[in-house]
């Protein structure tokens, strides 16, 4: 599926995108709030400034991918999922992780960057299992 498929489906209120195959989209600024992306392929994309409010990246590849000034927060919605999503290399500086599901996330190196986590807010966020940049298990 492409961006264009993607994007208009989900204007027209489908939300069900499981394994979508994005490798090094330009979805900067997107509105994909609620959809379910579990297990989709996101590397290298460009999903800056994009709102992930309440949306399912469970398992999601998101190696190398830009999340800078992402929105993935929703106390209301509880925050995105994130449960066993690989964020190696991952740019998140700025992004608001307030409540997201992070637990057993792979945050670690990708040659020889680990996710960059810089101004990001995790305020809430869930971090039981998750692998950090410097090697270490969150626990």
């Amino acid at each position: 599926m492409n961006i264009e498929t993607l994007i208009k489906k989900y204007q027209a209120g489908e939300r069900d995108f499981p394994g979508v195959n994005l490798i090094a989209a330009c979805l900067s600024g997107v509105n994909l709030s609620g959809a379910n992306l579990r297990a989709a392929s996101l590397s290298e994309a460009d999903l800056s400034a994009a709102y992930l409010v309440g949306t399912n990246l469970r398992e999601a590849s998101l190696t190398r991918a830009n999340l800078k000034n992402a929105n993935l927060n929703c106390a209301k919605l509880g925050g995105a999922n994130l449960f066993g999503a690989n964020l190696q290399g991952a740019i998140l500086n700025g992004a608001d992780l307030k409540m997201a599901d992070l637990i057993d996330a792979n945050l670690s190196y990708c040659d020889l960057e680990g996710a960059n986590l810089y101004g990001a807010y995790m305020s809430g966020a869930v971090l039981i299992g998750a692998i950090m940049p410097d090697g270490s298990i969150h626990d």
